[in-house]
C-alpha cells in the first residue's frame, strides 16, 4: 500500500480522475485499419476519462493485454483508442488494484495494432525500480515525454518510486522507464502539477501481484 502522505495526496491529486468529461459518445464504426497502441498511447475509459497505457504485450496464456493506472477504471470498463475513437472498443479492464493503482486490460485480438515504441519511449523489457540519483523518463498523453531526477522510495513503502517528472491530468498509467526498460508507472503528482514530484508503483512489484493472482496478466512479456 502507498505510504500514508504520499496515499493522501494521492487521493487528492490522482492524476487521471482530475481529467474532464468527454461528453460526447465515441463513434461505433470500425476502423479500416486499427489503431497503434503502446506504452505511452492515449486511451479512453468509459468514454467519459482519458489515460495512458503503460505497456501492451502478451501474457503467459497468448492473450493480448496492457497496463495502465488503477484509479482510472474498474473491471468492465471499456477502453477505446484515443488516436482512433471511431474504431470503437478495443479492449476492457479486467482487473483493478487500488492498493498499488494499476489495473489489467485485455483487448481485442485485431482491435488495434500493439507496439513496444510510442514517441520517446521505447519498451523493450520490465526491470528493478530505479534508485537516486538516476534518472528516468515517460511518455503520457498529456504532457509526452519528459524527464526526471529520481528520488527513490522516499518512505520505504517498497512498492513506490518518488520522481522529479512533470506529468498532469491524463498522464496516469504512463510508463516510466530507464532506458528501454519499463521500471514503473505514473500514479499522481504532488502539490503542483507537473512540479510537484511524482509518485508511482513500481512494475517489479505489479509484476509480482499479477502472476500471484494468476488469470489474465499472469506472465505478461511487452511486445
Amino acid at each position: 500500500m502507498f505510504s500514508k502522505l504520499a496515499k493522501a495526496v494521492h487521493a487528492a491529486f490522482a492524476v487521471a480522475l482530475g481529467a474532464a468529461l468527454l461528453g460526447t459518445g465515441a463513434g461505433a464504426a470500425h476502423a479500416a485499419t486499427p489503431p497503434v497502441l503502446g506504452g505511452g498511447s492515449g486511451i479512453i475509459i468509459d468514454n467519459q476519462f482519458e489515460c495512458t497505457v503503460t505497456t501492451v504485450g502478451h501474457d503467459g496464456a497468448g492473450r493480448l493485454v496492457g497496463l495502465t493506472a488503477g484509479h482510472c477504471g474498474e473491471a468492465g470498463a471499456q477502453v477505446y483508442a484515443e488516436s482512433d475513437r471511431d474504431a470503437g472498443v478495443v479492449g476492457r479492464f479486467v482487473y483493478s488494484n487500488h492498493d498499488l493503482d494499476y489495473a489489467v486490460i485485455q483487448f481485442d485480438p485485431g482491435r488495434i495494432v500493439p507496439v513496444n515504441r510510442i514517441g520517446g519511449v521505447t519498451i523493450t523489457n520490465v526491470g528493478a525500480p530505479p534508485q537516486f540519483p538516476q534518472v528516468v523518463c515517460k511518455e503520457g498523453r498529456t504532457t509526452g515525454n519528459t524527464c526526471g531526477l529520481v528520488w527513490g522510495d522516499v518512505f520505504d513503502s517498497k512498492i513506490e518510486t518518488w520522481t522529479q517528472m512533470c506529468v498532469v491530468e491524463g498522464d496516469s498509467g504512463a510508463p516510466v522507464v530507464v532506458g528501454s526498460t519499463l521500471v514503473g508507472m505514473v500514479n499522481a503528482y504532488l502539490a503542483l502539477a507537473c512540479f510537484g514530484p511524482e509518485v508511482g508503483t513500481n512494475m517489479n512489484v505489479i509484476m509480482d501481484d499479477i502472476n500471484a493472482r494468476g488469470g489474465v496478466g499472469a506472465g505478461y512479456q511487452p511486445i
